[in-house]
Formats: structure tokens, C-alpha cells, sequence
């Protein structure tokens, strides 16, 4: 499997003739991709690297839930982050999870896909200033690379201990 991202930070490099005042039926002018884009965008605000923090976030979200944020479901201020939040106190995370990403219920499994999500709902703040920094963000998804290595060789030994039935 390969994974291809495209439209993400590429807005900035439009050429003003493409701008919504313009009469032009490309959907170049669009600032950001619907569902993607953070709400500042559409109130007139500049690109900013805030912006591409919230499309970020949104990203995770989408990659670890298995639903896009332009869902039927997700309407009347109800969306992909509010989900994604609502379910991280209760510690739901296993009930909001895609169904393909397999989990065996192995030590620290749900810890990561928490960690991971708490850093998408972050990153998607309504309000620019209270998203995540990018910095912090780094620093966040390399701690949680360091345990998946020692995580991993427990859930292996876990799964090679297992009875098999044939």
C-alpha cells in the first residue's frame, strides 16, 4: 500500500488571478479543501501555518477513524473533532477506531491511538491559538514511535505464547 497526500500547503503558491473576487470557474481560488480547512479560512484570514496545523489534525483524525470530516453525520456544529473529543475522557477510543486498524488488545495499543488522537483533536482547534504547535507536535509523535517498537515485541510475545487451534 501506498499512501499519496495531495492539496495540503500548495493554496499558498496560487497566483492571485485565481483569487475568489476573480471571475473563474476553477476551483483553484477555494482557500483549502472543504473539511480540511480551518474555519479562520473562510472568515477571510490569510494562510498561515495554524491553518495547515488545523488540516493537520483533521488528517489524523480522518487516518484513525476511518471517517471524513465531510460526513452526512457531521452537521449543525457536529464534526469529525467534536467526535474524536467527545469519545477521549470516556477512553471510547476502541468504539471510534476504523475497523481495519487491528487491534489485539495488547499492552499500550490504545494508549498510542489515544496519544495520537488527543494530538489530532489539538491540532484542530477551532481557534488558531490554541492548536497545537508544530514543535510539539513532533515531540509528541516521537515518544509515541519510541514505545511502539517495545510494545510491539510484548504483543509478539503475547500472540506467540496463545494456544493455536487447528
Amino acid at each position: 500500500m501506498v499512501a499519496h497526500l495531495g492539496d495540503f500547503g500548495l493554496s499558498k503558491f496560487i497566483p492571485e488571478v485565481f483569487s475568489t473576487s476573480h471571475p473563474h470557474s476553477s476551483s483553484v481560488g477555494v482557500r483549502g479543501t472543504i473539511g480540511y480547512a480551518p474555519p479562520e479560512y473562510g472568515m477571510g484570514s490569510n494562510y498561515s501555518p495554524e491553518g495547515d496545523i488545523y488540516s493537520y489534525g483533521i488528517l489524523l483524525l480522518e487516518t484513525f477513524t476511518g471517517k471524513r470530516p465531510t460526513d452526512g453525520g457531521f452537521e449543525d456544529g457536529y464534526n469529525l473533532h467534536n467526535f474524536v473529543k467527545m469519545a477521549l475522557p470516556e477512553r471510547v477510543v476502541g468504539e471510534i477506531v476504523d475497523p481495519l486498524i487491528a487491534l489485539d488488545g495488547g499492552m499500550g495499543e490504545e494508549d498510542c491511538l489515544i496519544s495520537i488522537m488527543r494530538i489530532g483533536v489539538a491540532c484542530s482547534m477551532e481557534s488558531p491559538k490554541e492548536r497545537m504547535n508544530i514543535a510539539d507536535v513532533i515531540k509528541e509523535l516521537e515518544l509515541i514511535k519510541r514505545n511502539l517498537p517495545a510494545i510491539s515485541r510484548i504483543n509478539a510475545q503475547r500472540v506467540s505464547k496463545r494456544p493455536r487451534n487447528y
